[in-house]
């Protein structure tokens, strides 16, 4: 009784691990379908953070944030922060912003894990217009 108990206690925990939206996460582009980024999505004092770790395109691994205004300007996309301030509510993380680095534009954010754990919904937006994008998960 007491190996089930803790084998219970074991998957438990992966199950809930599985279904946070924290964890590392391959950025698409919309236009070309092609992986861009690696993306580190993170908790910090119950806010929601994310982060670039790697840029899968060698030419870009040097990027710098050209056209962002303020402490971003002129810095390097990797390591660059993205993803800032997200609450829970819900299922859904909100309230916060992301960066594109490729425009410099700063968006209202959420995002929120689709029926699949392994697919986030990203979506970045201003007033009612909106894009989304749908990150894969890196195992």
């Amino acid at each position: 009784m007491k190996y089930v108990l803790h084998l219970l206690v074991i998957l438990n925990s992966l199950v809930l691990t599985a279904q946070s939206v924290t964890g590392t996460w391959k950025t698409i582009d919309d236009e070309t379908g092609a992986a861009k980024s690696y993306v580190e999505i993170y908790e910090n004092n119950g806010k929601i953070y994310g982060k670039i770790v790697k840029i899968l395109n060698p030419d870009r691994v040097d990027a710098e944030c050209i056209k962002c205004e303020g402490a971003n300007k002129n810095k390097p996309v990797l390591g660059m922060q993205i993803i800032n301030g997200l609450t829970k509510d819900g299922d859904t993380y909100e309230d916060g912003e992301i960066l594109n680095p490729e425009n410099g534009k700063v968006y209202d954010c959420t995002i929120k894990l689709t029926s699949n754990p392994d697919k986030l919904r990203v979506r970045g937006y201003i007033g009612f217009f909106y894009k989304t994008q749908y990150w894969q998960r890196v195992k």
